[in-house]
């Protein structure tokens, strides 16, 4: 039977677990992604269960011996495994876009969140927790750092033409005057209408203020239609 201090240790180390999943989920929660707070929380206290599980089956069969019991018991196997599935956890946060791939840094904290779990489980509580504080200080510092510095943005520009001159001299000249680079121009042309369709692959930083963009190329004549998507990043 377990006696009240060993009842209270366990409980602890979930509480334990539960506190360090809600602080790096509450960061997630806060930038808007799906896997958050509750999911956070989920994780830890269930990879801390496991641990703690894995622990007390290899105590209750530690009195069999070795020659004369086929009992294997390895402590490390569940909490393998619960590190095992976690990369479907993970994979289900990321998400890829036509452009970029996004959620990985959740997958990475829900993985992290398994790791801290399992360590509590194990009762390795000063490496757990010194571990779960640069977690946070890469999630909020870091993050704050990152906006200082502009980052390249790749995008897709279509614009389409009706019975003007080749206005591609001019387009350079305006993307140009936003420092945008173009990396390559493909354009069709439709005889009947006399349409010319330009796509144009851009580079840019993320600092530019496309708004601004559309508006100066919508003074260029005889433009009938713009169209800014998201490129993929080469």
């Amino acid at each position: 039977m377990w006696d009240l201090h060993h009842i209270t240790w366990e409980l602890a180390r979930l509480m334990l677990a539960a506190t360090v999943g809600a602080a790096i989920g509450f960061e997630r929660e806060a930038h808007g992604q799906a896997a958050g707070l509750r999911t956070f929380i989920l994780v830890t206290v269930g990879a801390c269960l496991m641990m703690m599980l894995s622990l007390e089956m290899e105590e209750i069969h530690r009195h069999l011996a070795v020659d004369q019991s086929v009992v294997r018991l390895d402590p490390a196997r569940i909490a393998s495994y619960a590190i095992a599935s976690m990369g479907f956890l993970g994979a289900g946060a990321i998400i890829t876009g036509k452009g970029s791939v996004r959620g990985l840094t959740t997958a990475a904290g829900l993985w992290l969140a398994t790791g801290l779990g399992l360590a509590i489980g194990a009762g390795y509580l000063i490496p757990a927790l010194f571990a779960a504080g640069i977690s946070l200080i890469i999630l909020y510092v870091l993050r704050l750092i990152k906006r200082v510095f502009a980052h390249d943005l790749f995008t897709m520009l279509t614009l389409k033409y009706h019975g003007a001159e080749d206005p591609l001299d001019h387009i350079r000249q305006i993307l140009k005057g936003h420092r945008i680079s173009i990396q390559f121009i493909n354009y069709t042309l439709e005889p009947p209408s006399n349409l010319m369709t330009y796509r144009l692959r851009l580079q840019s930083k993320d600092t530019v203020i496309f708004k601004q963009v559309i508006r100066s190329l919508s003074e260029t004549e005889g433009l009938q239609e713009v169209h800014l998507q998201e490129g993929e990043v080469p």
